[in-house]
């Protein structure tokens, strides 16, 4: 893994981790923010600025790639390299919860 995309994405924001997440399987911007808002209930609510910046910064870093286009949607996946982005960060949470109850 590049030393930038680590730098930039590690540990990741919240909107970063949730379309990581959200782009298992192929989805578009609007159906990530409907699928974070489900997740979180309604605790997260991604606004369009911020969800089409973050899946243009995404591509451009190939942590997501351009799948098709759907009724004028552009559908993105998660590749290899958002996938271990994704899995650093997911360990790192595990981390910091781990060690947050062997406080207690």
């Amino acid at each position: 893994m590049d030393a930038h995309i680590k730098k930039v994405y590690v540990p990741m924001t919240e909107t970063g981790f949730y379309i990581l997440l959200c782009l298992q399987s192929p989805n578009h911007g609007y159906g990530v923010v409907q699928m974070v808002e489900k997740m979180t209930d309604g605790e997260i609510r991604l606004s369009p600025g911020t969800m089409y910046g973050s899946l243009s910064k995404m591509e451009k870093d190939k942590l997501i790639q351009f799948v098709r286009e759907e009724e004028k949607r552009k559908l993105y996946v998660i590749t290899e390299l958002g996938n271990e982005v994704l899995q650093l960060e997911k360990a790192r949470i595990k981390r910091l919860y781990r060690n947050s109850t062997e406080v207690l």
